[in-house]
């Protein structure tokens, strides 16, 4: 799968079978947010990869529309440094998702991001230390549903470039 068309037909996953994500392939998905872009170079993030369905089930309700993780294979949660030091730190943790989720997606590997909002709850549930924030978690996992990896994009699933795309000005 070429980068185009993992782009144009990424879907986002939040059901998923019970099958554990080989080591090698779980890897290949950690590798590619460290891989991914940041800021000056500053990789300024910290991934805490999660399998334990206990933990996957508490973090699932650390978030109002995050009970997609409790059913994944593996979550990564990104941990970016304090909110107020840098900006572009949760853009670089953008970043690094985006570049899982494709990853994932090239392997027949679905996932979904989740909002945790619960953030003292986190931090006691992964153990993560004050200086570190944990806003976003990815679920990865086989997609219950195998057809989500070939269908076609739903007509109206996005605006039309013409919509979003503003030539020189506003």
């Amino acid at each position: 799968m070429d980068v185009s068309d993992a782009i144009r037909t990424k879907r986002a996953v939040r059901k998923f079978t019970e099958k554990p994500l080989p080591a090698d392939v779980t890897h290949v998905i950690l590798n590619s947010g460290r891989r991914s872009q940041s800021s000056k170079n500053n990789q300024a993030w910290q991934f805490i990869a999660v399998r334990d369905k206990e933990i996957l089930k508490q973090l699932s309700q650390c978030g109002e529309w995050a009970g997609h993780l409790a059913g994944a294979a593996l979550a990564v949660a990104i941990l970016t440094p304090s909110p107020t030091e840098k900006f572009q730190t949760m853009f670089d943790a953008g970043q690094a998702a985006a570049f899982m989720q494709l990853a994932a997606w090239e392997l027949g590997i679905g996932s979904c991001p989740a909002s945790l909002y619960d953030f003292e709850r986190t931090r006691a549930l992964l153990g993560f230390p004050p200086e570190w924030h944990l806003r976003i978690a990815l679920s990865f996992g086989y997609p219950a549903d195998e057809e989500k990896l070939s269908a076609p994009p739903k007509k109206g699933g996005r605006k039309d470039l013409n919509e979003v795309v503003h030539w020189e000005k506003w």
